[in-house]
């Protein structure tokens, strides 16, 4: 459910300032539409060509297909041009067609991306069209929100997700050991941890120190948050606290050795340590849970992450945009709409995006989910709804060095290269300056 890799989000800069290349994309001018951004082709009745871009697997093509081709049923005067590839590289080719100006009418980004082409103004600011042709009634409010940058509606939330602690049941109850719950404390969730750790001898918890969503949490539930604008909204005191905290559960067993945890900082979902048997908990997002299900025969169970579950929110997994040069914005908008909000879409398409948008279609696509750990995921999701917290601001670029630089400060610490403090001031002085 992640976007493209850390370097080719940081390439991004340079990928919009470079000369365009040839690529295997087949957008073509339609795409753009001069100095006419008014959106046209509102007739119901002329043939319209609209180009789509996104990334994902072959699964995701066939899911999202399937969904354009009701659209299609409904509006046999609209086709689609549709491109799309693996998340290697998508930015950097997304920036490449921004700078030559073949931006495709309908294309999509996550919160890594959002703020990037939005400043650009590659992105259609769609505020216009809210309450109109694109209805965003039954989306959790901070879901909206999150798909604003400087004031404008700029993303429109393709599926919905959020943070979630997934630990392992079957090892608890075995070793009869109560569950962690929603809204204790992180003292008393380390606590926890630290009896798994002594019952079992499997570290109750993987170490979130390097976790940019759990920090994220944590400086929330502080009054903080990540980001003020295109400055860092916390200091270096704030994550040497973070780093101390969980210098703390690392000297009482909670956690894993420094060896295992870098091992969970840098693997993918399927080799989380909750599922390779080497923590009793891992930090991931609360849809990954089918994911990691898959890959362990015991009982996983998911919960917010620790401390007021109002610091989390409805994130937007990953966004649907309009070319701002398109001049096909009203057509681009009424699909994004039937992507959103139309059940037999929304059906079609599942929660290979996060969970739906809209919560009223989500509780109809829960009655025929079979999955049990899908059914999950969505239960809590549900039951976080009434205590999500305001969205915060969309993150601004240098986003993905913040998230790589938190890896290699709290790896410091773990291993002992360097004290909280020490780690905390050399984060602080690399991040501040690549934000903007």
């Amino acid at each position: 459910m992640h976007p493209a890799t850390g370097n080719s989000r940081r390439r991004l800069l340079r990928g919009i300032a470079a000369v365009a290349m040839a690529l295997p994309l087949t957008f073509g001018a339609a795409a753009c539409g001069g100095d006419d951004n008014e959106g046209s082709n509102t007739d119901a009745n002329k043939s319209v060509e609209l180009s789509v871009f996104y990334w994902g697997s072959e699964k995701r093509a066939e899911l999202t297909q399937k969904a354009l081709d009701a659209y299609k049923a409904k509006n046999p005067n609209v086709s689609f041009k549709i491109t799309w590839q693996a998340n290697q590289g998508y930015a950097d080719k997304l920036a490449t067609l921004a700078a030559s100006g073949d931006v495709p009418d309908l294309f999509a980004t996550d919160d890594n991306m959002l703020a990037d082409f939005a400043t650009r103004n590659v992105t259609a600011d769609l505020t216009e069209y809210k309450g109109n042709k694109l209805d965003l009634s039954k989306f959790p409010p901070s879901l909206v929100e999150y798909g604003t940058v400087d004031g404008k509606l700029v993303g429109i939330a393709a599926g919905e997700n959020t943070q979630g602690l997934v630990y392992n049941k079957t090892l608890l109850t075995s070793n009869g050991l109560p569950e962690p719950t929603t809204g204790m404390t992180w003292e008393a969730f380390i606590d926890w941890a630290a009896q798994v750790t002594a019952k079992t001898k499997v570290p109750g918890t993987m170490d979130p120190s390097a976790d940019y969503k759990a920090f994220w949490v944590w400086l929330r539930q502080q009054g903080k948050d990540l980001y003020n604008g295109k400055q860092l909204g916390f200091t270096a005191d704030d994550v040497a606290k973070w780093f101390t905290l969980w210098k703390g559960a690392r000297d009482r067993k909670a956690t894993p050795t420094a060896d295992i945890i870098h091992e969970g900082n840098v693997t993918d979902i399927s080799k989380q340590l909750v599922v390779t048997g080497k923590a009793a908990t891992s930090w991931v997002w609360a849809n990954q849970m089918p994911e990691l299900k898959k890959s362990t025969k015991d009982e996983l169970g998911v919960i917010a992450y620790p401390g007021d579950p109002s610091a989390q929110w409805a994130r937007a997994a990953m966004y649907w945009n309009v070319a701002n040069n398109s001049d096909k914005k009203d057509v681009a908008v009424d699909v994004i709409n039937f992507l959103v909000n139309d059940e037999a879409a929304v059906t079609a398409l599942g929660t290979d995006r996060g969970l739906p948008s809209n919560t009223e279609l989500r509780t109809k696509f829960a009655e025929t989910v079979t999955d049990p750990a899908m059914k999950l995921s969505i239960q809590v999701e549900n039951d976080l709804a009434s205590k999500f917290g305001k969205a915060p601001q969309v993150p601004p670029k240098g986003h993905s060095t913040f998230r790589s630089e938190l890896v290699k400060a709290a790896e410091n610490v773990q291993f002992g290269r360097a004290t909280p403090e020490k780690a905390a001031a050399d984060l602080i002085a690399v991040v501040q300056p690549k934000l903007g």
